[in-house]
Parts: C-alpha cells; sequence; structure tokens
C-alpha cells in the first residue's frame, strides 16, 4: 500500500508538471538532509553541503516514507478495515501525515514550519494536501484489490 501511494503520489507531480508546467520535486534535498542527519535543522539545505547521491538517496528516502506509513496504516487501522477498506479512514490518515513534512523536513531543510519561509506557502500547503490526497488513493486502490 505504501509503494501503491508513493507511486500514485509521483504520478500526481508528472501530471502537474505536464499539464500545468509546474517543476518535478527535487528529491535531492530531502536526500542531502537525510543523509546530514542527525542534524536536523538547516538554514537553508541548499547552502547545506552536497552529498554523493544525494538525489538517488532522496528517492529512497521518499519510497522508504511511504512504506513506513502503509506500514502504520496497517498496524492502525487492522484487521477490520483489511476485509472491508473504506476510502475515508485511510485519506483522513494520509491528510494527517502531512504533518511530518510540514513540522520536520520543511523546516529542517530552511523552509519554515509548514513552509512558512517560502514566498507562497498557502499555495505549497494546499499542493501538499493535494499530493498526500494522492498518495491516499494510492494506498486505496490495492488495498481494494
Amino acid at each position: 500500500m505504501g509503494i501503491g501511494g508513493t507511486i500514485a503520489m509521483d504520478i500526481w507531480a508528472l501530471i502537474q508538471h505536464w499539464v500545468f508546467k509546474m517543476p518535478l520535486p527535487n528529491w535531492g534535498h530531502p536526500g542531502r538532509w537525510f543523509a546530514h542527519l542527525p542534524k536536523i535543522f538547516h538554514e537553508n539545505i541548499a547552502q547545506t553541503p552536497a552529498v554523493k547521491h544525494e538525489v538517488a538517496i532522496g528517492w529512497a528516502f521518499h519510497y522508504a516514507v511511504g512504506i513506513i506509513y502503509g506500514v502504520f496504516w496497517i498496524l492502525i487501522a487492522g484487521e477490520s478495515w483489511i476485509a472491508d477498506p473504506s476510502f475515508l479512514p485511510l485519506w483522513i490518515f494520509a491528510l494527517v501525515t502531512i504533518a511530518a513534512g510540514w513540522f520536520l523536513l520543511q523546516p529542517g531543510m530552511g523552509l519554515g514550519w509548514a513552509l512558512s519561509n517560502t514566498p507562497t506557502p498557502w499555495k505549497g500547503r494546499f499542493l501538499g494536501l493535494v499530493a498526500h490526497t494522492a498518495f491516499g488513493l494510492g494506498m486505496w486502490v490495492p488495498a481494494l484489490l
């Protein structure tokens, strides 16, 4: 489920890129952030020393987080949900998972709490919620199958 959700999120990013000409996610910056752990907060991750293979690290981190969220969901939802997977509770969970980005990853990279240091924080927050909706849909489809 976590892999399905992460793939759906990536497909949504491609659709936004093709249709709305939005830039694709730069997984190098999260990879750089992850590689510099245990230091969590950086003033500007772009000014933090580059790390070899940071883009690959970022992609692996992205998918690992998706897998972990899928496992957490199954542990939270339990056997009754697995027997009859409904979308609403999974969607709420998928939306809640954005908290890790808003309150850990983004401030850790210097973007501020919930993108508050960016030029258009509300646009980024909205797009993040839409992406996490795609993540929830991508988790739900394999559950139905």
